[in-house]
C-alpha cells in the first residue's frame, strides 16, 4: 500500500509527518485491500485542513476532510471518518453473499 503526503501551504516537520503516516496506515486494519492513501495537508489562517482520499480495490474510493487548531487533531478527526466508511463498506460487501434475492421470498 502506498501513502502519499502532501503540503499546500505550510510545512510540516517530521514528528508530524510521521504521526499522520503512522495513522493513516492504522487504516488497514479496518479493510485490508486498500490501494493507495493520499493526505493533503493545508494551512488557511488559523486551521489546519486535512483531506483523505483512500482508494481501495474494485475502484471504490472513500474521502474525507476535517480542519481543525493543529494538524494532529484534523488528522484524527478524519481517520475516524475514514473508520466509518470502511466498516460500513465492509458489513455491506460481506452481508452481500448471505441476502435474499429480492424478486422472490425466501419460502416455497
Amino acid at each position: 500500500m502506498q501513502i502519499e503526503i502532501s503540503s499546500r501551504h505550510g510545512g510540516l516537520d517530521a514528528e508530524q509527518q510521521r504521526y499522520l503516516h503512522d495513522k493513516a496506515e492504522k487504516l488497514q486494519k479496518y479493510f485490508a485491500r486498500l490501494m493507495a492513501i493520499e493526505v493533503a495537508v493545508d494551512h488557511v489562517k488559523h486551521a489546519w485542513e486535512i483531506q483523505i482520499h483512500v482508494s481501495a480495490e474494485h475502484k471504490h474510493d472513500f474521502v474525507a476532510r476535517e480542519s481543525a487548531a493543529t494538524p494532529e487533531a484534523a488528522m484524527d478527526a478524519c481517520v475516524h471518518s475514514i473508520e466509518n466508511q470502511l466498516r460500513r463498506y465492509k458489513e455491506k460487501v460481506q452481508n452481500h453473499k448471505g441476502d435474499v434475492p429480492q424478486g422472490g421470498s425466501a419460502t416455497p
